[in-house]
């Protein structure tokens, strides 16, 4: 599970029963009595390392980092945020994994007078300016109310913030005063996997603290949809809950990276030792930007694109290796409708650039300033075609989450009953009626053929679909009765193709399934 909260409540009692652990009792060490090892008797001296130091590294390897840590952590600070944000379900009950019920949250906020929900968080970040300027994560100050930084030195100092960008992740906060250590992004060179990385930051308010590794990984793009101009650099450099925001440098003191997410399967916050860091290449820009005053604009189109894989590609009768991203969906009254885009579309390239899929395509689309003219090249039935579209401004996350939102599929007990319907490949379809609106809870914006049952141990079943899930399109055309969505199933079986892409709705957005077709 991807790890982005730092809040801290619990925290404190996590490390006071992992003392308990080992200050009450014997604890036995599983090599505390190892026996003799067969033909060795006595000390086993180990011998020196190269010019007699005993713990010189391998060839190429530093010698230690210390050099690095104090050359650089007077510039890296601890935050700690006073927190208000609107109660939601999360607040007060939370589901873990293999459990059919939901417990009681046990960092459930104190909740005021007006519903809102208070806390205390906990976070990293560092000086990039000598006059109070302080780069974070914006998931560690986006509901401060009140912010305190500690400095290396001791001194608490209380900031605000100047700039925070949601999709980045981002934020600039600024302390009052003048003179402080601070540290540079570095912008000549790119990391390479296999480099060397030294983490510094505040995990678990153990301020301070610095960790080791390498670069593992570069270009991993796909993590967070709500970072979608990101390609995290992964290190294995330890990073936990409080270290957010904190730096990652390189073996001269350079920002490579802000430390901004984990792997953690145990939803505990501890590391795997699988972190991420917003590179430097994304963060300088974006932090110049912050600090000037400025405010994040990015282009819109009003569309939502999606990358599909080899297998769906071929099931529309394409290459393997096309390149594209595919149009899900049209926002009504978005510039992309005004300028002709359909859902159906493939994309191919934007203002001239050959786009791979749905990041990229979003990504060039982001580059240009509201107003501009996006020059979009689409693939429509078979032909190629120019579309120029006078971009909008991209909506906030939480916005674009309220154009995009979809209600649940679950039945509820009293609704009305699902209609008959007809039977192809395992799936029961329906045309959708006022009474299976009202029974699934699809919204009156979607519209398809309604699954209503799912034939045990058919393909369909072996593809987890299930009742309630919409099919908007089938090989690409769109359906809104059984007998168009079997028409175009059994085209695409007389073409020879052994499965056929079928587009689903879900609560979550729409989802491309290849459904294997069977020989009937």
């Amino acid at each position: 599970m991807m790890k982005r909260k730092e809040f801290m409540l619990g925290a404190v009692a996590g490390l006071f029963f992992a003392a308990a652990a080992t200050a009450g009792g014997v604890i036995d060490w599983p090599t505390a009595e190892a026996g003799p090892v067969a033909g060795v008797s006595g000390r086993v001296n180990a011998s020196a390392g190269a010019n007699g130091f005993a713990f010189a590294p391998p060839q190429g390897a530093p010698l230690s980092f210390a050099d690095i840590f104090a050359q650089v952590s007077p510039a890296v600070v601890q935050i700690e945020v006073e927190t208000r944000r609107e109660a939601g379900p999360q607040d007060s009950l939370i589901q873990i994994p293999g459990l059919p019920f939901a417990i009681p949250n046990p960092n459930q906020g104190q909740q005021d007078e007006d519903g809102g929900v208070r806390g205390r968080g906990a976070g990293s970040g560092f000086f990039i300016s000598a006059d109070g300027f302080i780069v974070t994560n914006n998931h560690v100050v986006e509901d401060a109310t009140e912010i305190t930084v500690k400095l290396a030195d001791g001194r608490e100092i209380k900031a605000t913030v100047v700039g925070r960008d949601e999709e980045t992740d981002l934020a600039v906060i600024k302390v009052d005063g003048s003179d402080y250590p601070f540290v540079s992004f570095e912008e000549s060179a790119q990391p390479r996997v296999g480099d060397w990385v030294v983490a510094v930051g505040n995990p678990f308010g153990l301020g301070g603290t610095a960790t080791a590794g390498i670069v593992s990984a570069l270009g991993r793009g796909s993590l967070d949809s709500r970072t979608p101009y990101t390609d995290y650099i992964q290190i294995d450099a330890a990073i936990n809950t409080g270290n957010s925001g904190g730096p990652t440098f390189d073996i001269y003191g350079r920002v490579i990276g802000v430390n901004s997410a984990i792997i953690s399967p145990g939803m505990n916050g501890g590391s795997v030792g699988i972190g991420f860091a917003i590179p430097a290449s994304v963060a300088k820009p974006t932090t110049d930007r912050l600090m000037r005053g400025e405010t994040i604009a990015r282009g819109y189109l009003g569309a939502t694109l999606q990358t599909l894989g080899r297998a769906e590609w071929r099931a529309l009768g394409l290459p393997d290796d096309f390149k594209g991203a595919y149009v899900a969906e049209v926002t009504p009254g978005a510039p992309a409708a005004e300028a002709g885009l359909r859902q159906g579309d493939y994309m191919v390239s934007v203002n001239g650039k050959v786009v791979d899929g749905s990041t990229e395509a979003t990504r060039e689309v982001a580059r240009a300033r509201p107003g501009d003219n996006i020059r979009l090249e689409i693939i429509r039935d078979g032909r190629r075609q120019t579309l120029n579209v006078r971009s909008g401004t991209r909506p906030t996350p939480a916005e674009l989450a309220a154009l995009n939102s979809g209600t649940g599929s679950a039945t509820a007990p009293g609704q009305p009953p699902a209609a008959a319907g007809q039977v192809v490949e395992g799936l029961t379809l329906s045309a959708i009626t006022p009474a299976l609106r009202q029974r699934y809870e699809i919204p009156d914006t979607v519209s398809g053929v309604v699954i209503t049952e799912v034939a045990r141990g058919s393909a369909a079943a072996g593809e987890r679909l299930q009742a309630g899930l919409v099919i908007t399109r089938v090989d690409n055309k769109v359906v809104s009765t059984p007998a168009e969505a079997e028409a175009a199933i059994e085209a695409v079986r007389a073409s020879g193709r052994p499965g056929v892409l079928l587009f689903i709705r879900t609560p979550q957005g729409g989802v491309p399934i290849v459904l294997p077709l069977s020989n009937d």
